[in-house]
């Protein structure tokens, strides 16, 4: 293959949207996992749920972004309920909670996934929009708008967040409940329902994020197995629970994602989120951006 910068800028370029887009599906994740230290693998399963649901609100003819921002409050109070079952059955229980949470999750994303396919079916479902499938042009290069799309709400949720995380009581309590849990009573506040509000958060922030999903691509039931790996890659690299530099993170694996699909062609590109994964755990296991 010959170099060339225009194809390297080229890659950069869509790594970066691409980066921003990992980061937008991986910013609930990083409050569930990173902030509260649950395993919940099920988080790329929700984010399909979020993306079926934007799509029947875009059939009655809403934008499909501002239905995922319509479906966050519903998707909070699921995340509330999901939280105070696992807090029940398993959490409060205390032995073995990492192991048995692994297989509550693991089994909520399989019922997600049939639960799915017997209501849609197994073929791919997308949404229609203005900006999905046209571009914008800048002199020889075409960025697509729903990658834009993308960025935007990727930009948008990490500002928020960090900001709540960093500015507010209930923020900084969220910060909190994962590390030292007796502290934040004499502080008055009942770790449980920090916790509960939390996942709460992260699961609203999956109805906005599978908005983007299905926004970017069309879905299908099975899809959140293509996402696992990346999500957890993202939250791994950035360090668990910063925000920022989730985003960083997303960009990282955007573009050395895009650079080895240049490069190597698309069979190598699902590898590169499980060698990043290998990589930061051998060498930092904290993350690039944890203290």
């Amino acid at each position: 293959m010959v170099f060339s910068f225009d194809l390297l800028f080229e890659a950069v370029l869509f790594g970066v949207l691409l980066g921003c887009f990992y980061a937008a599906v991986s910013l609930g994740l990083s409050v569930s996992f990173g902030l509260l230290d649950i395993p919940h693998v099920a988080h790329p399963a929700l984010l399909v749920l979020g993306a079926y649901c934007t799509y029947l609100l875009a059939g009655t003819g809403i934008d499909p972004i501002l239905a995922g921002v319509l479906l966050m409050p519903p998707f909070f109070v699921l995340g509330v309920l999901i939280y105070r079952f696992y807090y029940e059955t398993f959490e409060r229980r205390g032995s073995d909670t990492g192991v048995r949470g692994l297989a509550f999750f693991f089994g909520f994303a399989f019922i997600i996934e049939v639960g799915l396919i017997l209501g849609f079916g197994v073929d791919q479902r997308g949404v229609e929009a203005s900006y999905i499938g046209s571009s914008l042009e800048l002199g020889d290069y075409r960025i697509p708008y729903r990658m834009l799309a993308a960025f935007a709400v990727a930009i948008v949720l990490t500002v928020t967040l960090t900001l709540y995380f960093s500015r507010t009581f209930i923020g900084r309590a969220i910060k909190a409940v994962g590390q030292d849990e007796g502290a934040l009573r004499l502080m008055g506040a009942n770790p449980v329902r920090i916790k509960q509000l939390a996942f709460g958060i992260a699961t609203a922030v999956n109805a906005l994020a599978g908005a983007v999903l299905i926004v970017v691509g069309p879905v299908d039931p099975a899809l959140d197995r293509l996402y696992i790996g990346r999500t957890f890659c993202v939250v791994v690299l950035a360090g668990l629970g910063s925000m920022s530099g989730t985003l960083a993170a997303g960009l990282i694996l955007g573009i050395t994602e895009s650079i080895v699909l240049m490069v190597l062609g698309t069979s190598w590109a699902p590898a590169v989120s499980f060698g990043l994964l290998l990589l930061v755990l051998g060498i930092r296991p904290q993350g690039l951006f944890g203290r």
